[in-house]
This record gives structure tokens, C-alpha cells and sequence, in this order.
């Protein structure tokens, strides 16, 4: 069986037994026997599955991190691929099985060369990236000290099943992927009957207004060149037509780029919220929920990553990311404290266009296994040069 062939077992397996969260007993398992017999030293996580493995070097030098994330998403698949997920209601609608997968092949490259490695090399495989903060629960029980020195670099990637091209690597310096925090909102009033609005305290037109006003106050408050995204996924008011509640609750999701438009947009927005909920004369509870911070690339990573791409596997394989995305990841923790680099791949399947394509968290998105041969050299190579240049 080719290199290929097995990382394509291994996905397809993943892809079968889906799972969620902090615990994922069957994908530790089948990660830990795809490690047996490299020369490894490995560590499980205390908290969460995770799976941290060192290698070491055959020559001195510092360490480099190259980081996969192993969870899935609740979603029920919808797709016709032989390998779809046996558990209803739960899905590897983002990739991640084939994050793994690369991960394990680069484990298996560096080995093959371990004595020309000037260092060691940290593989870091996560649970918990859709929403559990499963990298930062790794850094707190000590991935980044692992080989017993911070790492110089860490890289990771992400594949796309829509928007970029087959096999094609995009990265930046600076902000490549967006802070994600939730903001909800609670409009106090006094209920009544429909026919009566007088005698009541309506929530919902200003929790309406409230909702207007929010995009109004991105628009006109923050610089074009530094977005903001808020957008309102959830609004629950009332239960019937003709009674008026006592409250009205949404939230919304809050997108920024900078650490400056981040603290800026938390207090203008709760200050929005209650400055109208008091002008109706009603009380507003806001709750602004600190996500994920904004991924930031190394700049000097960045432009190393990309010349990676270039000479491994070939200059028309790299092509610079125009505009950070609006997406959020959790190795942003990982960047926080070493500098690096996050890329993305096109992994739309032949015979779709990547213009429409289901995109990442849908049912019905797929993703080709033929980049997986490419994306394990990629994490590989970046190890090994990095290292060589100490």
C-alpha cells in the first residue's frame, strides 16, 4: 500500500467515527496506533484526548510545532460518499479528519529522516477546536514545553471544500482569521395583552431596534480597513400573537481583526443595547462572551511558509491569501505565544466548482483525499528547513 493509499485509510476511518468535543476516545486510539512504531515520545492529554508526540532530532537545535485538530461538528452528513459518518447526527464537516491525517503522514516523513533533523519537532494533535478552546487546555498542560523549549515556529493548515481551487496554498502575515465572541442581549419589559400595548412594556420593537442600530453603529464607527462583522443568528421573543412578552432575547456573533476594534466594539455595543433599552424605558442585560482571539501570522513565517509551498511542491501550488477570513481557529492561542504560521488549501473534489461548492460546516461538503499526500510533505518540509535554519 503507497504512502497515499494509507493516509486515505486512516481519513476514511476518522471520517466513519466522528466525534465531538473534549473526549475522543476512538480517535486517540486510531491516531495512537498510526504512531506505533515511530520513534516518538508520546504523551495523552489529562482533560481532553488529545495526543502530544516529540521527535527528536538527530543533530541539536531548537523545536518546531506542527499542530492538527482532531473533532468533528454536529451535523448530520449528507452526502453519498462510502465512508460517511456512522453516527447520526455528527459529522467531519470542516476537515479535521484530514488534518489528522496529514499530521500523521508528516510524523512518518520526519521520521524517515530523523537523523538529519537539526532539533526536534513537536506534533500536536487536538480535540476540541469547534468552540471547546482545546488549544488552549493543550497549552495550559504543557504542549508548547513538550520538547523541553518553547518551540521557534509553529504551523498549521486548514482545508477548504469551496471558494479556493484544488490544491492551491494561501497564507499572509499579520491577522489571517478573525476573533470570534458572542454578544447577547436581554430586553426587560412587562407583558400584556396585543390589543392593549399601552398598558404593557413592549420588548420587541426595541430589541428590533436594537438589532438595526448595530449595524448602523459598524458602519459608522469603525474604519472599513479594519472590519467588524456583527451579524444576529438568534431572536426569540413572546409565544403566541396577541400576547406581548415580558422579554426578548438575541445573540449575535461579533467578528474583528484587531486587538483595538475588538475592545472598542464589547463596550460600544453593550452601551448601544442599554442606552436604547432606556430610552424606552425598559432594562437591557448584555453578556459579551469572549471567544477565540484574531489568528496573527508571524510576518517572517508567513513569507517562509509560502516559499515552502513554492520549492516543495511547485511555484504554481502558493498563491498570497488577498484578505484575512472571517472564520475563526484556536491555534490563534498557539500564535499568541509562538510565532508561525496558519495556511489554507483548496480541497474541493474534481468535478465541483469551488465557486459553489457546499462550503466548511455543511452536510453536504466533501473534500478531496488527494491533497493529503501533499499537505503531510508540506507540514514535513516546514519542519525540516525551519530546523535548518536554527
Amino acid at each position: 500500500m503507497s504512502f497515499q493509499d494509507e493516509l486515505v485509510e486512516l481519513r476514511r476511518a476518522l471520517h466513519r467515527e466522528p466525534e465531538i468535543g473534549l473526549d475522543l476516545p476512538r480517535t486517540q486510539e486510531k491516531v495512537l496506533a498510526a504512531l506505533d512504531g515511530l520513534p516518538l515520545e508520546i504523551t495523552t492529554g489529562e482533560r481532553l484526548s488529545s495526543v502530544t508526540a516529540v521527535l527528536r532530532g538527530g543533530r541539536p537545535g531548537p523545536a518546531v510545532l506542527l499542530r492538527a485538530d482532531m473533532d468533528a461538528l454536529p451535523v448530520h452528513e449528507k452526502t453519498d460518499v462510502p465512508y460517511r459518518s456512522r453516527f447520526d447526527g455528527r459529522m467531519h464537516a470542516c476537515g479535521h479528519d484530514l488534518h489528522t491525517a496529514m499530521l500523521v503522514g508528516a510524523a512518518r516523513l520526519l521520521s524517515e529522516r530523523r537523523a538529519d533533523l537539526a532539533g526536534d519537532v513537536v506534533l500536536m494533535f487536538q480535540p476540541g477546536e469547534e468552540g471547546q478552546e482545546g488549544a488552549r487546555l493543550m497549552i495550559e498542560e504543557g504542549v508548547l514545553d513538550a520538547a523541553g523549549a518553547r518551540p521557534v515556529a509553529a504551523y498549521g493548515m486548514h482545508v477548504f471544500s469551496t471558494t479556493i481551487p484544488r490544491g492551491l496554498f494561501l497564507t499572509k502575515g499579520g491577522p489571517v482569521l478573525a476573533a470570534a465572541d458572542t454578544l447577547t442581549v436581554t430586553v426587560r419589559g412587562r407583558g400584556g395583552h396585543g390589543s392593549s400595548p399601552h398598558r404593557a412594556l413592549d420588548p420587541i420593537p426595541a430589541a428590533c431596534e436594537i438589532v438595526t442600530a448595530l449595524q448602523t453603529h459598524v458602519t459608522r464607527g469603525y474604519d472599513v480597513f479594519d472590519p467588524v462583522v456583527v451579524t444576529v443568528g438568534s431572536f426569540h421573543a413572546g409565544t403566541t400573537d396577541n400576547v406581548i412578552p415580558d422579554e426578548a432575547v438575541f445573540e449575535a456573533t461579533v467578528r474583528t481583526f484587531s486587538t483595538g476594534s475588538r475592545d472598542r466594539i464589547r463596550e460600544g455595543l453593550v452601551r448601544l443595547a442599554r442606552g436604547i433599552g432606556e430610552a424606552h424605558g425598559l432594562t437591557v442585560d448584555c453578556e459579551f462572551g469572549l471567544g477565540y482571539p484574531v489568528t496573527v501570522n508571524d510576518d517572517a513565517e508567513a513569507e517562509f511558509a509560502a516559499r515552502t509551498v513554492r520549492e516543495a511542491l511547485g511555484e504554481d501550488r502558493y498563491f498570497p491569501l488577498p484578505t484575512p477570513a472571517t472564520g475563526s481557529e484556536d491555534f490563534s492561542y498557539v500564535l499568541e505565544q509562538v510565532p508561525g504560521a496558519f495556511l489554507v488549501v483548496g480541497a474541493c473534489p474534481p468535478g465541483r466548482d469551488p465557486a459553489t461548492a457546499p462550503a466548511n460546516h455543511s452536510a453536504a461538503a466533501e473534500f478531496d483525499d488527494a491533497i493529503l499526500s501533499d499537505g503531510a510533505t508540506l507540514l514535513s518540509e516546514l519542519a525540516i528547513r525551519r530546523l535548518a535554519r536554527g
